[in-house]
């Protein structure tokens, strides 16, 4: 059995994630964390999730907590992000991180805290979207300068950060076949004709929408569209907890979703319609 706490339990993620954890066999929940002052502490996790209660209250005192989780599962905001970590390293517990917008200094901070403990973070938890990031990355090659590359990225109007981190992720993607390519996050007024090393990211937000990324790979006479689209949270948290049975039996390290589903090596040495990739060796 594994022991979770869910950071930020009472958000859009988080009560999708105490449902779907509260579903398996093989996790227990024993704490549901969220900021000083959120209205819901005190009451059930379960409950504000919509699934019954499960007799877990909702607390800000994280550091009570955390000391009888195995894991960590946050989705929440980088300022709640960073102090998790050092929750993490002083009590040597694992981490899974989906929360986005981090800063180049809690990065750097996840990487110091994995040599400690083990951590699974990624922008995006989705099966599907983590093909799409090795699939992108092969069209670009074999597809070369001919063709210009854009990304699209469309989320709800309650999503704070822009462009999402998915879209900066299929965007890194794109760079390392790309690297001396420019980026221009939308555009605006007389600017002349499109550069030829040039990547435009285009970020849309309103209604309910849970997300969509469409990366654009347009030539003469003919566009090639990625497109990935989730009509449902569930899909990021199944992922999460595909990752969180994953990193239990690890000691430390930093692990992506690539780790977790094994899609490092999905496509060596594979041919992608006419044309055969040389494989990368990360």
């Amino acid at each position: 059995m594994i022991k979770v706490l869910i950071n930020g339990c009472t958000g859009r993620m988080g009560t999708t994630n105490v449902k779907v954890f509260y579903e398996d066999k093989d996790i227990q929940i024993v704490g549901g964390t969220v900021e000083s002052g959120n209205p819901f502490i005190g009451r059930d996790v379960g409950e504000v999730a919509g699934i019954g209660k499960i007799g877990i209250t909702i607390t800000d005192d994280i550091e009570n907590v955390v000391k009888e989780a195995d894991v960590i599962v946050d989705f929440s905001v980088p300022q709640a992000t960073n102090i998790l970590i050092d929750y993490a390293t002083k009590y040597n517990k694992k981490l899974v991180i989906g929360t986005t917008g981090l800063s180049k200094e809690i990065m750097d901070k996840i990487v110091s805290a994995s040599e400690k403990v083990a951590i699974v973070q990624s922008p995006n938890f989705s099966v599907g979207v983590n093909v799409m990031l090795d699939i992108v990355k092969r069209v670009a090659q074999v597809l070369g300068e001919e063709f210009d590359v854009e990304i699209l990225e469309i989320h709800h109007n309650k999503k704070k950060d822009s462009p999402s981190g998915t879209a900066l992720k299929l965007l890194e993607s794109v760079k390392e076949v790309r690297k001396d390519y420019n980026v221009i996050y939308g555009r605006e007024g007389i600017l002349g004709e499109r550069p030829k090393k040039e990547i435009g990211v285009l970020a849309i937000r309103g209604g309910d929408v849970v997300g969509e990324h469409n990366v654009m790979f347009l030539g003469y006479g003919e566009r090639i569209e990625i497109i990935h689209k989730a009509s449902s949270r569930e899909t990021f948290s199944r992922g999460a907890l595909r990752a969180t049975k994953f990193i239990f039996s690890k000691e430390k390290g930093l692990y992506s979703m690539k780790d977790v589903l094994g899609l490092w090596f999905l496509f060596k040495n594979k041919p992608i319609g006419f044309a055969r990739v040389p494989s990368i060796v990360f």
